[in-house]
């Protein structure tokens, strides 16, 4: 048999076995083609010099292969041997530098290309549409091109769509970060975006009823009454007499909307990873509640219980605010029928054209109510931005506010509302140290906690209230307090926060003046006695009579349990340290892996001193036995070594 063919066999059958052997020890996802590809580039590279040392062993003579002895079969396993380390080595190389990603499903692989293709498609239109409206890299530096940013961005908005409509509604409250100027234009989006025309928002209707529209409606307006982020409203008449609005969804809503909070999770992500204020700011989490509560919202389903909830708990207070009816058996996933609001919304108010008596005692009249929303009924309108706040006409007699657009409903537990009030007296009162403690119950604290640091903190922001005059900030400012100290913020509360934030700036539409922090301070004493029941402080006691009763019953069991023990000598005291199985597994493989490790490096340091030695009795005619042994140790060290990896590349290999 010619000698290539001899080698091309060994080499195939080597690839094959080191394959098999690599993938079973590293025991992580190394594909069969990476694995045998590179043990057999070993293998070629490796040849000269396993020749030379084979050689130098009499193991091949005048190039024939001379097995007669056991020495002779020692040398050549040992040369295989450090071949197949050197494949170990190389893989192990590989998969820290290119990691291997095992075979996908098809089906993601699909769906992840035509995600990637949406993206791509995307990114080229919202970079058309700024271009369009002048708000590309070239036209911003063309002289003029940008000199009316707000009405450039609010086109560029609604030609957008529906995601970038919202981060405009969540904007335009927010002027502490934004100017005037853009916060007004911004107010714009709230039910102004670009309508669709009458024969889709038709098809859309008649799709979602099921049957022919004059089987429902009387009459529908083709002409809609606001076209708003995710939807539109038409006004219509049931057959039955009663005036409703139809809210239809954008067709084309859900699939815009999961493109665009795709790419929005990728660039918050990426701002994390390169930014510091991201970080800080949970850019991250941020854009993950955002997308939840757009998602949300393109379920009315989830809307009409919202509406329904929302109104039981203003029926039990009457206010000015008012909930308009939902027709549930007309209502789908993708459309609402609500009762009619008549009025004007608040983004479309003149506060300096409306009387300032009046618009402050509607302003503290709006407050009250949704204070006690909040803290007494804890139900509450989480997106109190103005467009969703609508004032009734003066002839309808007494002036009331419809609220509308329920996808977001905040519910704050009754646990943390009787903290919630006390924290505002507490703020009003200047008194450090009780809104610390109530800060604390709260959020709960942490070991590393430096309350002494909080209170201080704390302290400095309410005298400079006081003293300041203005409460504009407070909350934003409590909030960085507990932010800085690494408090975790429960999500009701941070929602209360929140929903207080869009309602200041909603009631400066009233009165461009208003103090609604001040008022909400004022307020919070007067809730605080109204929430107070008879009915309610006697099942909260008798609740706790029996509790605090039934623990008493147990506490005999429990002293004689000690005591006994005390007598018996027999007292023990658990800890919890490494109490468990894996936790003690855990130190056993890592004290396991310590010592494997030391070991490896020790008899590699003896093969390698063993080999320059060179010394002792000659087995062959160039190779003494201490070379002979040092190949040996510093193998078998090698491979302890390539061992104490493998636990890495199993977590590795279960983390992705």
């Amino acid at each position: 048999m010619p000698t290539w063919l001899v080698i091309s066999i060994v080499a195939v059958v080597f690839a094959l076995l080191a394959a098999w052997v690599v993938r079973r020890l590293l025991d992580t996802q190394i594909g069969w083609i990476r694995a045998g590809v590179t043990a057999l580039v070993v293998f070629v590279l490796a040849l000269p010099i396993a020749d030379w040392s084979l050689q130098q062993a009499d193991v091949i003579v005048d190039g024939r292969i001379v097995v007669d002895d056991l020495i002779a079969v020692s040398f050549l396993a040992l040369t295989f041997g450090w071949m197949f380390a050197a494949v170990v080595i190389c893989i192990i190389t590989l998969e820290f530098l290119w990691p291997s990603q095992g075979f996908r499903n098809p089906i993601t692989t699909v769906r992840d290309l035509i995600r990637r293709r949406d993206r791509a498609r995307r990114y080229a239109q919202i970079l058309a549409i700024g271009s369009r409206h002048g708000l590309g890299l070239y036209e911003s530096r063309r002289k003029g091109a940008t000199d009316d940013l707000p009405a450039a961005l609010v086109g560029a908005m609604n030609d957008a769509g529906v995601t970038f409509v919202k981060l405009g509604q969540v904007l335009s409250t927010r002027d502490d970060v934004l100017p005037p100027d853009i916060l007004a234009a911004f107010a714009t989006l709230q039910m102004d975006s670009t309508p669709i025309a009458w024969a889709e928002a038709e098809a859309a209707i008649t799709a979602q009823l099921g049957r022919p529209i004059a089987e429902v409606f009387g009459e529908i307006d083709p002409v809609p009454l606001a076209a708003a982020s995710v939807a539109q409203v038409h006004a219509a008449r049931l057959v039955s007499g009663e005036d409703v609005v139809v809210k239809i969804q954008r067709p084309s809503a859900r699939a815009q909307v999961t493109t665009d909070l795709d790419i929005l999770g990728r660039l918050a992500g990426e701002a994390e990873r390169r930014t510091t204020w991201a970080r800080e700011y949970g850019a991250t989490a941020l854009a993950a509640e955002f997308s939840r509560a757009l998602r949300e919202e393109l379920d009315y389903r989830s809307e009409a219980r919202n509406t329904e909830m929302l109104r039981a708990a203003i029926e039990k207070a009457p206010s000015v605010l008012r909930v308009p009816r939902v027709y549930v058996e007309f209502s789908t996933e993708q459309m609402l029928v609500q009762e009619r609001a008549t009025g004007t919304p608040f983004s479309r108010l003149d506060g300096s054209a409306l009387d300032p008596d009046l618009g402050a005692a509607l302003a503290d009249s709006v407050l009250a109510a949704v204070f006690d929303q909040i803290a007494v009924r804890g139900v509450f309108h989480a997106d109190l931005h103005p467009g969703n706040l609508i004032l009734s006409d003066p002839a309808d007699g007494a002036a009331t506010v419809t609220l509308i657009d329920f996808g977001a409903v905040g519910i704050i537990e009754k646990s943390m509302r009787r903290m919630l009030v006390p924290l505002l007296i507490a703020i009003m009162n200047e008194d450090d140290v009780a809104a610390t403690d109530l800060a604390l119950l709260m959020c709960g604290e942490s070991p590393s906690l430096d309350k002494v640091a909080l209170q201080r903190d704390i302290g400095v922001i309410l005298t400079r209230m006081t003293y300041s005059g203005s409460h504009q900030d407070i909350f934003a400012l409590f909030l960085d307090a507990l932010r800085r100290h690494r408090m975790a913020l429960p999500p009701s509360l941070l929602l209360v926060f929140r929903t207080l934030g869009s309602l200041e700036g909603t009631l400066r539409k009233l009165s461009p003046r208003y103090d609604m922090v001040g008022a909400a301070l004022e307020l919070a004493p007067k809730v605080a006695f109204g929430a107070v029941s008879g009915r309610s402080a006697m099942l909260g006691a008798q609740t706790w009579a029996a509790v605090l009763t039934e623990q008493f019953r147990r506490m005999p069991r429990r002293i004689e349990s000690v005591t006994r023990s005390l007598e018996q000598g027999d007292l023990s005291v658990r800890l919890r340290t490494f109490e468990s199985t894996d936790e003690r597994s855990w130190i056993d493989s890592l004290l396991g892996r310590m010592t494997t490790t030391l070991v490896g490096i020790a008899l590699v340091i003896t093969g390698i001193l063993l080999t320059v030695n060179g010394a002792g009795p000659m087995l062959t005619t160039n190779v003494s036995v201490y070379e002979f042994l040092g190949s040996i140790v510093g193998l078998g060290g090698l491979l302890l070594l390539l061992r104490s990896l493998r636990t890495s590349f199993r977590r590795r290999s279960s983390s992705r």
